[in-house]
């Protein structure tokens, strides 16, 4: 079921949200039963087969959690262990395991025959989701937790599918606060702009886009100049109002539950570097990442130095064995890992190796830039960072949505004129070109939507009659707009 849909808006949306004020009356355990049913419907309702994958996962994590703080030491850390390894397993049967064994026959291995098996919708999120809160609870950050307050974290529908992933530390003492289970006019007001907001971004900006995509990315070779550009220009606010519009709605379903999200999403093209950028897209995939994976090996290369007697300090990362092994080792895993957690294909191992290398060169300037340190910004060298950015994020995003990456590299060669440039005039590719200008006014110009709901914005909302009026617009533009839009593309991941 899509967030942009007639069901889900007409149908789902409203029967739940009574149904939530119905049974706040009876009490917060009634409340919380019927969320859980909800999300539970809401999972189904795109393959029932795979909701009894998501049960049983939150089950054996439930369980796991339990006995990680009923242990301690080497025990505790045995279950840990066990459990993260159980989750990565069954996310590689179902994610990986058919690509892996189809690679295999192509380097001469024998023919398996194994059959790729159904994607339970959203894996990758609830997965992740429950790894960070196993290691919460075996750094005693997370106490124990009642199964039905837990099985709401995990399935809450405004996450469930695509993000964002959560932290049990952030969202769990929301459900034990009383104000959450009284629905707050207030709540209903601003979730609902959010929510508004985000599905003007997904049905009339992102998915029209998508008619200049589709066609270059299915035949680049044909390609010449000036349409390979326009198609990877094209993409790119395509990927950036379908995931900003979608983290929006997200943020403000929940909101209307009372249950404020973390932000997700933040303007990331305006970000100055790709350090910057990876602070403001996926904030939370980064923010998991971050805390799992490049933390402790970068405290694990750190203890390695020093029980050898080497320094770790910024003079030691300065050296190239230094840079290498505390610097470019962790960035290369982490993001060659952050690329593979998108998909199988050899596309997405690139595309996070790409960001890798991105990202290490600027870990590089910043320890090697002229005078040691930042030079007082200027607007020409902001927008020149902007755009080096941009550019930097635009070259992986075509290596992101290309099938192979010889149509990758097809493009890229068409974007270099090699295929040539015809130069005649055409009103449609004109048309398409202030239609592609326009959207990137609005990505560098606009206020995001947390300024404008929270007030930091000259374009500020507030509870009044004209911000209603305008609001009431928007709901029946986007409703009118949900006709032939597609799902949303971190769906499938």
């Amino acid at each position: 079921m899509l967030f942009n849909s007639y069901v889900f808006m007409g149908g789902f949306l409203p029967v739940v949200f009574a149904g939530f004020a119905l049974a706040c009356r009876l009490g917060r355990t009634a409340a919380v039963a019927w969320l859980v049913l909800a999300s539970l419907v809401f999972h189904g309702w795109w393959n029932i087969a795979s909701t009894p994958v998501l049960l049983l996962s939150i089950l054996g994590n439930f369980a796991a959690a339990r006995l990680i703080l009923a242990t301690e030491g080497r025990a505790s850390h045995a279950v840990l262990t066990t459990a993260i390894l159980l989750n990565l397993a069954a996310l590689g049967w179902y994610k990986y395991l058919a690509a892996l064994l189809d690679f295999w026959r192509l380097q001469g291995g024998p023919d398996t025959g194994f059959d790729q098996p159904v994607l339970p919708l959203g894996i990758s999120f609830f997965t992740f989701t429950q790894i960070a809160w196993l290691l919460d609870c075996h750094a005693r950050l997370e106490p124990r937790r009642a199964l039905l307050d837990y099985t709401l974290f995990v399935t809450f529908f405004p996450h469930l599918i695509a993000g964002p992933l959560l932290n049990g530390r952030e969202i769990l003492p929301a459900f034990a606060d009383p104000s959450t289970w009284r629905p707050s006019s207030r709540d209903v007001m601003v979730g609902g702009g959010i929510f508004l907001i985000g599905l003007l971004k997904k049905t009339l900006l992102a998915d029209p886009v998508a008619a200049l995509v589709a066609p270059g990315f299915a035949h680049p070779e044909m390609l010449t100049l000036l349409p390979a550009w326009r198609s990877a220009l094209a993409w790119s606010m395509q990927l950036y109002f379908d995931f900003s519009g979608y983290s929006d709605m997200a943020v403000g379903l929940a909101r209307v539950f009372g249950v404020t999200f973390p932000a997700n999403f933040n303007a990331p093209y305006k970000a100055r570097s790709v350090i910057d950028y990876w602070q403001r897209w996926h904030i939370s995939l980064t923010r998991f990442l971050m805390s799992t994976l490049h933390t402790p090996l970068t405290l694990a290369i750190l203890r390695h130095r020093r029980a050898r007697g080497l320094a770790s300090d910024r003079r030691a990362q300065r050296t190239l064995t230094g840079f290498a092994t505390m610097l470019a080792l962790p960035v290369a895993v982490t993001m060659g890992l952050a690329g593979l957690w998108h998909g199988a294909g050899l596309t997405f191992l690139v595309f996070g190796l790409l960001h890798a290398a991105f990202l290490i060169v600027n870990h590089a300037w910043r320890l090697w830039r002229p005078n040691g340190k930042a030079a007082p910004p200027t607007r020409a060298g902001t927008v020149g960072a902007v755009l080096l950015t941009y550019l930097c994020v635009l070259t992986g995003a075509v290596i992101f949505r290309a099938s192979t990456l010889d149509s990758a590299v097809s493009l890229f060669t068409a974007m270099l004129g090699f295929n040539g440039a015809v130069l005649t005039y055409d009103p449609r590719g004109l048309m398409d070109a202030v239609w592609l200008a326009g959207l990137h006014a609005l990505v560098w110009g606009a206020p995001t939507t947390q300024e404008i709901m929270a007030g930091s914005s000259p374009l500020t909302w507030r509870p009044t009659l004209p911000w209603a009026a305008a609001f009431g617009a928007a709901a029946t533009l986007g409703l009118l707009s949900i006709g032939g839009t597609g799902e949303f593309l971190y769906f499938r991941f």
